[in-house]
Order: C-alpha cells, then sequence, then structure tokens
C-alpha cells in the first residue's frame, strides 16, 4: 500500500519508570507545576517500589509497536514505527528528533488512550506542540489519530476480557460487573468537550464505551466509577470510588465480581495497584470472588485496530464507530480539535 504523504508513525504515550532511581524523577515530571505536595509523591513512589520501581508500561508498549509493526508489514505498509513519551525516557522530543535525522518529514501519531478530555487528548495535543518547538522550523508535521472509545475492534477486544473474566470466576449467578476508569476532577471533565456538545466528553465517552462492552458480552446489568484519584480532598472528583463500590455492593449482597478496566489500554501501574492489589483485597475482606478483566493491548485485534486508523489517512478508510459520537482527536501539529475543547483543569488558587 503507497504511504504517499506519510514516513513513519509514532507512538506516544505516559511513560514509566524502569528502575528504582528513576520513579522520584519520574513523578515529579508529571506532576510539575501542579503543586502536589512531596508526601504525595512519596505515598504513590511505595506503589513503584512495590514492584521494584519497575512500571510495566514502557515494556507493554514495546511489545504493542512489535505487533503494530507485524500488522503493518502483513497490509504491505512500509512505516516505520517510532517511541516517545510525555514523562519519561524515551522522551517525544528525543524521538521527534531521531525521526527528523532519519528523513522524516511528516508521520502520524497514535496517542495511547481511546478518550478525550485534557489528560487523555488534550495535553497529548500539547506534547506534540513542545517537541515541533524543541526542534524548530525543520521539524517534521505530525498528525494525531482519532479517539477510538467505541471503534468496533476495541469493543470486542474489552467484551471478550469481560466475558473470560465471567468465567474465570465459573460464571457464577448474580456477579456484577463493574467497569472503571481514571477518575478526573468534575471541574476538568465538565470542560472536556465543546460548550456546543455540553461539556462531559470524558465520562459521557467511558460510559458508552461501557455500554458498548456490556452489549456486546451480553450483560444487562453494570456499573460504572472510578479509580486512582490523586488530588487533594476538597476537590470534587468523579466517584465513586472502585473500593467505596466494592463497599456498597457487599452490603447489598454481592457475593462476586468482575472488575473491567475500561479506561486503560495497556496494564499501567494504576490498574496493577488499585485493582490488582487494593480492590482485590477489599473484596477478600468481604469474602467476594474477585476476577479482573485483562485490558486490550495484547490482543491481536488491538494493532488490527491502530493500523485501521492509521489507513483511514493513508486510503481513505470510512471511519468505523458503534457510537454517535464525534470522532473527535484528529490533529495537525498540535492544534486542539475545538475551541474550548479540553481545556486545562484550574489549579486550587487559579
Amino acid at each position: 500500500m503507497s504511504t504517499v504523504g506519510y514516513d513513519a508513525l509514532l507512538w506516544l504515550s505516559f511513560g514509566g519508570p524502569e528502575g528504582p532511581d528513576e520513579v522520584m524523577p519520574f513523578l515529579e515530571n508529571v506532576t510539575r507545576g501542579r503543586g502536589v505536595p512531596r508526601e504525595r509523591l512519596l505515598e504513590v513512589a511505595e506503589h513503584y517500589q512495590h514492584f521494584g520501581g519497575v512500571s510495566p508500561i514502557n515494556r507493554l508498549n514495546r511489545a504493542a509497536i512489535a505487533a503494530v509493526e507485524k500488522q503493518l508489514a502483513a497490509e504491505d505498509i512500509e512505516l516505520p514505527v517510532h517511541f516517545g513519551n510525555r514523562n519519561w525516557r524515551p522522551m517525544v522530543e528525543d524521538t521527534l528528533a531521531e525521526m527528523k535525522d532519519a528523513g522524516v518529514r511528516r508521520a502520524l501519531v497514535f496517542p495511547t488512550s481511546a478518550y478525550g478530555g485534557y489528560s487523555a487528548c488534550r495535553q497529548y495535543d500539547e506534547d506534540i506542540e513542545r517537541a515541533r518547538a524543541a526542534l524548530g522550523e525543520d521539524a517534521p508535521e505530525l498528525v494525531k489519530l482519532r479517539q477510538f472509545f467505541d471503534h468496533p475492534l476495541f469493543i470486542a477486544a474489552v467484551a471478550d476480557a469481560v466475558r473470560a473474566a465471567h468465567a474465570k470466576l465459573g460464571d457464577r449467578p448474580g456477579t456484577r460487573t463493574v467497569f472503571t476508569a481514571h477518575s478526573i476532577p468534575e471541574s476538568a471533565d465538565l470542560a472536556s468537550g465543546p460548550p456546543s456538545e455540553g461539556g462531559r466528553r470524558y465520562s459521557r465517552q467511558i460510559a458508552e464505551a461501557a455500554r458498548l462492552v456490556a452489549a456486546e458480552a451480553g450483560i444487562a446489568e453494570y456499573d460504572v466509577v472510578w479509580q486512582s484519584r490523586s488530588g487533594p480532598p476538597q476537590i470534587p472528583w468523579l466517584e465513586p470510588d472502585i473500593v467505596d463500590h466494592l463497599d456498597a455492593l457487599h452490603a447489598q449482597g454481592v457475593e462476586s465480581v468482575v472488575v473491567s478496566p475500561i479506561g486503560f489500554v495497556a496494564d499501567h501501574l494504576e490498574v496493577i495497584w488499585d485493582l490488582d492489589n487494593e480492590a482485590a483485597d477489599r473484596a477478600a475482606e468481604h469474602g467476594m470472588a474477585f476476577a479482573r478483566a485483562a485490558t486490550p493491548d495484547a490482543d491481536p485485534r488491538f494493532a488490527e485496530m491502530v493500523v485501521e486508523l492509521v489507513r483511514e489517512h493513508l486510503a481513505d478508510a470510512a471511519a468505523r464507530k458503534l457510537s454517535p459520537f464525534l470522532a473527535a482527536g484528529c490533529t495537525v501539529n498540535g492544534a486542539p480539535c475545538a475551541v474550548g475543547c479540553c481545556e486545562p483543569p484550574r489549579r486550587p488558587g487559579r
């Protein structure tokens, strides 16, 4: 297949430490300018040190990139894939400089988030803009691919993971399915869509993805909850938290639960710590059977989906979607996709 107009694909992700000495510098990068107390950073650092100071995210990204490279080759698409991060090595600025030196003039960008919102979408625009500004006028042009929370291949992969988790529990009657996503401040959620769409794009997209997965998996009743809150207690965030929700389900007499981290495409440390440790431990305290569904990045359909998103640009392939939501997210050189969309959350006192 011709790749006229594009020289490469940039895989753009969040980043994570790969050794104990990298944990605090990484967390300082993540929270720079946010006024997060050092005590909170030390608390979060302990989560990383519990796993030897290594986040799985870079390893998982490299494995997903290898799968995408294999899929590109299978479809006869000659498009080298480069890996860059927002918060830790390989930093996107360094990766883009390497791409420029390799002769890349125009590249597609796949951000590893399915959803809208500031951190999930617009901040990747800022990453692109920052990396290009560091290189100056000769920086490669970058075109960010669209959001994919309602792509049929994404939904099918998550639905099969939910089915598999239910099977682990023996398909018990009365098992509750709970979808989780990273919580954000309520004010940020209200700003996560242009005013013409009534805001709340992030939470609406999460709810829509959960609805689509539940329908695909044949699940009539389910819950959507949140995890990984990190802000000060006086600022309202999306609730309920997964651990609090398990308490509520126990009080209702629920004896088994399947948790699907639908807001994540890979096993970020938040998934491993908040679900496989804290949530699983709380379920055990209540005597509840607990199974966590897999994230979709290792499913072959995830690589197929990424390449399909690429083909939307290379061959004008039709955008496959299962919801009426706008296919937002296609941006050029960091320009936001709509005025007032996914504005940065306001910090206290600003």
